[in-house]
């Protein structure tokens, strides 16, 4: 089979023309063909094309593959294989702690593999979960232990669910993930779209489903469970775990993949004298938009497209005080979602249905932030700035969950907002108009008022006066990194195996599932006393983005 790739054709081409075009790419009818991937390129708005790769089957590759053409190759492999399998009777079982898309694929994978995983989640079954989450948004109640953080799905199913990265894939483990989730559900477009994504409400039906399949394969979940001690012998090993119930659970090997929002958790592990790190992150702001806005300026005359559907974007600007503002997790068709996992703190992120078809465009706007900026010291010192900048949005709110805003023209001229315009905030339970300047860093307002006239340069209309800011932005990826080897494990807790955007070593749901299989190779191999395959190990990082 043949990989065919940018195959390019006008917007409204007809079926007939793909076809044709596949024929004329080949220089002979093909004996069968299928898309494989479809994008788009928008650079000339009055001349959007789709982009195709195709899978084709001829009766001479190699003649084809004589020729030279680089956008001619042999088909990769799309089966992904497994390194191992527990043998028949196998006893010992792995724990994963933590339900979102690192701990899902990993308990997942090692389900599957026949190792009857067992999972401890310290907040609640999805449908629980989403009640509690309403709860906040509807209320202004807060649970802290049943959130938009915490619970099963993790935080990427209060999202957009999007499912595309830049990470290498030579393993199939992205394609492994995507293919799971078409079988919990998820429509199988994502496995050809160029940016796919699934949006909450299919996110949460998905979920309940592979915990169906892990629980059919012998694995056990514990909801409202926290691990208050990792328990260790004489040589730091593992041993087994403390959990919040106060019994003690047997554990040998330990998936860690706890979120990046389990500051609890980070602070018994940092006592507990596993190695970690303060890493880089950044703050800001969510920016509201009205969609057919950003529509206009992406797609011009060919906005409101089914075929393109809500325009997305991505900015950046390099500030000249040495600061890097750009955008984040963009929510096309969304809202802004109140996403604090602890009382008194105000925290935003940003959600879309499948349908993304909210009136607002929504998008993280941050600033870099590393640990030099933060005012202590020590691998916690970024939990504490965020949590100083979220006290402050929660005070700046009016101290009841509401969330501060400001008008984009009100913020540039450097005044407070006593009212808002065109643009209606999404947020909920509210927002209170007021100076964002309020809670947060001088160095970050002055790079983000820098940033507004040059993001409106480059997608017209983005600096519009009436356009609103609702902070804050804290959350975009973990204050920390958990220290482990080539082999997933904790250099200096043996049999603890950090995983994920919690541990420092992805950001976002399809890197964090790839994650979170990664980690499970590793244990599976460990648990059998055998060693991971070279080509399967890596320390790689991958922070594309929450949401």
């Amino acid at each position: 089979m043949l990989r065919l790739t940018e195959i390019r054709l006008p917007l409204d081409h007809t079926p007939a023309a793909l076809a044709e075009a596949v024929r004329e790419k080949l220089g002979r009818p093909p004996l069968a063909w299928q898309v494989v991937r479809r994008g788009y390129d928008a650079r000339q708005k009055r001349a959007i094309k789709l982009v195709y790769s195709i899978d084709a089957v001829v009766a001479d590759e190699a003649a084809l593959l004589a020729l030279g053409d680089p956008r001619i190759r042999p088909a990769p492999s799309m089966r992904y294989d497994f390194v191992a399998h527990a043998p028949e009777g196998f006893e010992e079982r792995p724990v994963v702690i933590g339900a979102g898309p690192c701990g899902l694929l990993a308990a997942l994978l090692l389900a599957q593999m026949g190792f009857r995983p067992i999972i401890l989640e310290r907040g609640q079954a999805v449908r629980t979960r989403t009640r509690d989450t309403w709860g906040l948004w509807r209320r202004g109640v807060l649970d802290p232990e049943s959130n938009v953080q915490f619970g099963e799905g993790g935080a990427g199913t209060f999202s957009d669910g999007k499912l595309y990265s830049q990470i290498r894939d030579p393993l199939l483990h992205g394609r492994k993930v995507l293919t799971e989730f078409v079988k919990a559900g998820a429509p199988e477009e994502i496995l050809t779209l160029s940016k796919p994504h699934i949006g909450t409400f299919r996110l949460v039906s998905m979920v309940m489903n592979i915990r169906a399949e892990i629980e059919a394969l012998g694995g056990e979940y514990r909801f409202g469970t926290r691990m208050e001690e990792v328990l260790l012998d004489d040589s730091r090993a593992v041993r087994g775990l403390r959990l919040s119930d106060g019994s003690v659970l047997p554990a040998r090997h330990v998936v860690l993949a706890p979120g990046h929002s389990a500051r609890d958790t980070f602070q018994m592990l940092h006592e507990a004298g596993v190695e970690m790190h303060a890493k880089p992150f950044s703050i800001g702001v969510r920016i509201e938009h009205p969609q057919r806005l950003i529509d206009a300026a992406r797609f011009g005359p060919s906005a409101g497209n089914e075929l393109l559907g809500s325009a997305d974007y991505k900015l950046v600007h390099h500030a000249a005080n040495g600061r890097a503002v750009y955008s984040f997790c963009m929510c096309p068709g969304g809202k802004v979602v109140a996403a604090t996992s602890e009382a008194g703190r105000v925290v935003t992120n940003g959600m879309s249905q499948y349908s993304r078809a909210e009136f607002n465009a929504n998008a993280g706007m941050v600033v870099n932030v590393g640990p030099g900026d933060f005012p202590g010291e020590g691998p916690l010192a970024g939990i504490e700035f965020q949590r100083h900048l979220e006290s402050l949005a929660f005070q700046a709110g009016g101290g009841d969950y509401r969330a501060p805003a400001q008008r984009v023209g009100d913020f540039l001229a450097g005044r407070p907002s006593t009212g808002l315009g065109d643009v209606t905030p999404s947020y909920r339970p509210g927002v209170t108009p007021t100076d964002l300047a309020l809670c947060l860093p001088e160095f970050a307002v002055s790079a983000m008022r820098e940033a507004l006239p040059a993001f409106g340069r480059q997608l017209q209309g983005f600096d519009m006066a009436d356009a609103v800011m609702t902070g804050v932005e804290t959350r975009t990826s973990s204050p920390l990194r958990i220290a482990r080897t080539d082999l997933c494990e904790s250099p200096n807790t043996p049999g603890l195996y950090p995983a994920g955007e919690g541990a420092g070593y992805a950001g976002g749901i399809l890197s964090a599932g790839v994650d979170g299989i990664r980690v499970a190779e590793a244990v599976a191999m460990a648990m059998l006393g055998r060693e991971l395959p070279p080509e399967r190990r890596r320390h790689g990082v991958v922070t594309e983005g929450w949401g």
